[in-house]
């Protein structure tokens, strides 16, 4: 019984020894788990970290990163028709540049190998002869080209006009010679390459032979160029290609177009940065940290433009825009409207020059000098005021004040010299101007350049006005152009039958008096007969000269030979108000003016 008594106690020790070492093991198990888990969780959160801010900074680059990833890819496309392999046009040349940016494929990953984001321009591979064989082409290249030639002799004559009347003291004389030196160059283009299409078609005998060596084919060549910085600060360049794409990023394409260098090697220290955000930047042309963004080139259905844009994407600054109808306009923007200084010029329609208000031409604003050539005109009014008589004191004649009735902008002081001057003679078939005769001869004597003009009346006829004229007035060999003084009231155009017979009758006094004194007479006119009734006689528009009466700042957006400023002017040696007159032009124009545009008969005697 003891034995088993000490066997059962044995065994009960051994169990409770073995019980105690089993939880002892358990539990440096725990605590070595517990140690592992603290440790694993640590090295998660440290590798969590470092995920976050590695996806924050290639999903945001820095401004350094940004730059240094900017580059800019060129795309030069032209047309070529070839014959038997040789090129025999090559025409439409253009470079497109495209603001780009280095990109990685992936996001998250540096995969950049050359790959270029860069701003959308379908045109660059858009062929516009897409269809067209290459004598079809031709055909419409040289009636294209045929049009553009026209047109550039209509521009031509415009500036031509501007920088005659014009010198380099007014604003913007030097912008419209060098845009007059520019479309000289596209003119005497289009007239090379016309004549080459034209021998290419054959239309000379010498150049049928030619057409039996082989058909001509159109060729459409597009070449691009990507131009960066390198590390060293240094501008290089490589030939890129437009790379297709998976279907992931052929999304984005709409928003831009993908590049990649031809050696597919991305440059040392070029950084590449994330798609989403390189696209992003290349939308905004690079310019995300700038209130002012410069764009190279922005291009709608209507025409291109070039310049600057606010933050709204609205032109501002100084641009251009080239519409695909010919049109053309330089200078300044705000808001995206034409506003300030700037010139425009449009097929079939006048130069254009200086300031715009709001998308809308106000007018040339002129600053006065002792430089400009002024004139008066005079009547019987200048010797009458009521009961009292005045004489003209021929020896003191000045120009002292550019009257009060507009706004004038004007250097130094009113002191300007007279250099011609206006007298009225006739008006109608029965009035004449009693002091015509006295004031023209005295005019004559001190040195002044004359002129007669004719006040018409709407309710006699034409030929016994013209008459009455000529037989009344004092026209002399070298003396300037007789004027007609068109001054008619809407009331009366009505009663005599309207514009149709009122310039019928026009004509014909015109044509009576060219024919006695050699030389075509000008136009008196007021700016509201010019807006309401001229257009319906672009004949008298064409081929005569005018003077207008426009009392206001802007200069007259027509024409002219005249410009009557205002009609209460101050003249020293003359009592009263005075009308004062500019030429429209300076001294060599003046003196042109006054060697060819004169009176070449003597069409009366005193």
């Amino acid at each position: 019984m003891k034995y088993k008594h000490f066997k059962q106690a044995l065994l009960f020790k051994v169990g409770s020894v073995r019980e105690k070492r089993n939880i002892g093991g358990i539990e440096t198990m725990t605590n070595n788990r517990k140690k592992g888990i603290r440790i694993a969780g640590t090295l998660f959160i440290i590798l969590l970290c470092a995920l976050g801010y590695w996806t924050y900074r290639s999903l945001n680059p820095t401004r350094e990163q940004v730059q240094a990833a900017k580059a800019r890819i060129e795309a030069y496309s032209c047309y070529e028709i070839r014959r038997n392999g040789k090129t025999m046009l090559r025409f439409d040349e253009d470079t497109t540049t495209l603001a780009a940016t280095f990109m990685n494929r992936w996001a998250l990953v540096p995969s950049c190998q050359g790959r270029l984001a860069a701003s959308n321009n379908t045109d660059i591979t858009r062929n516009r002869y897409q269809g067209l064989d290459a004598d079809s082409v031709l055909v419409e290249k040289a009636d294209s080209l045929d049009s553009l030639y026209k047109d550039s002799k209509w521009k031509e004559s415009e500036l031509a006009y501007y920088i005659h009347s014009h010198s380099v003291m007014d604003l913007g004389y030097n912008r419209i010679c060098a845009f007059e030196n520019r479309e000289k160059v596209l003119r005497d283009s289009a007239k090379k390459m016309l004549d080459s299409l034209h021998h290419i078609q054959g239309k000379t005998p010498s150049d049928k032979s030619n057409q039996k060596d082989g058909k001509l084919v159109l060729v459409h060549l597009i070449k691009y160029k990507a131009f960066y910085t390198d590390e060293n600060g240094k501008t290089r360049s490589e030939d890129c290609k437009l790379i297709q794409t998976n279907a992931e990023e052929r999304k984005d394409r709409q928003y831009c177009h993908l590049f990649q260098l031809v050696s597919e090697t991305t440059p040392d220290g070029i950084y590449g940065i994330a798609p989403r955000t390189a696209i992003g930047i290349v939308n905004l042309q690079g310019a995300t940290h700038r209130d002012t963004i410069n764009y190279e080139q922005r291009h709608d259905s209507l025409g291109y433009f070039s310049g600057n844009y606010d933050s709204l994407y609205q032109a501002e600054g100084y641009g251009t825009w080239m519409g695909h109808d010919g049109s053309y306009y330089e200078g300044e923007w705000k808001n995206g409207e034409r506003n300030g200084w700037g010139f425009s010029i449009a097929p079939k329609k006048p130069l254009r020059v200086g300031e715009w208000k709001k998308d809308r031409y106000k007018g040339e604003r002129l600053v006065y000098t002792s430089q400009r050539i002024y004139g008066i005109d005079i009547s019987k009014y200048q010797h009458i005021k009521g009961r009292k008589r005045y004489q003209i004191n021929w020896k003191k004649l000045r120009i002292t004040h550019l009257g009060n009735i507009s706004r004038k902008t004007v250097a130094g002081n009113v002191n300007y010299p007279i250099r011609f001057i206006y007298i009225k003679s006739t008006e109608g078939k029965s009035i004449v101007n009693p002091y015509y005769k006295k004031d023209y001869s005295a005019a004559r004597a001190h040195g002044y350049k004359v002129g007669t003009y004719h006040f018409f009346s709407t309710r006699t006829p034409a030929v016994a006005q013209a008459n009455h004229f000529l037989r009344h007035s004092c026209i002399r060999r070298g003396d300037f152009p007789p004027v007609l003084d068109l001054e008619p009231s809407h009331s009366q155009i009505s009663k005599m039958g309207g514009p149709g017979v009122l310039f019928a009758r026009v004509r014909t006094w015109l044509r009576l008096v060219e024919r006695a004194t050699g030389v075509k007479p000008i136009l008196y006119i007021s700016q509201i007969f010019v807006n309401r009734y001229l257009p319906a006689a672009p004949d008298l528009k064409h081929n005569y000269k005018i003077w207008i009466a426009r009392y206001g700042e802007y200069k007259p957006d027509i024409h002219l030979v005249y410009w009557q400023l205002c009609p209460d002017g101050r003249v020293a040696g003359i009592h009263g108000a005075v009308d004062i007159n500019v030429f429209n032009g300076y001294q060599d124009a003046f003196t042109k003016f006054s060697q060819n545009e004169v009176v070449s008969l003597n069409s009366a005697t005193l």
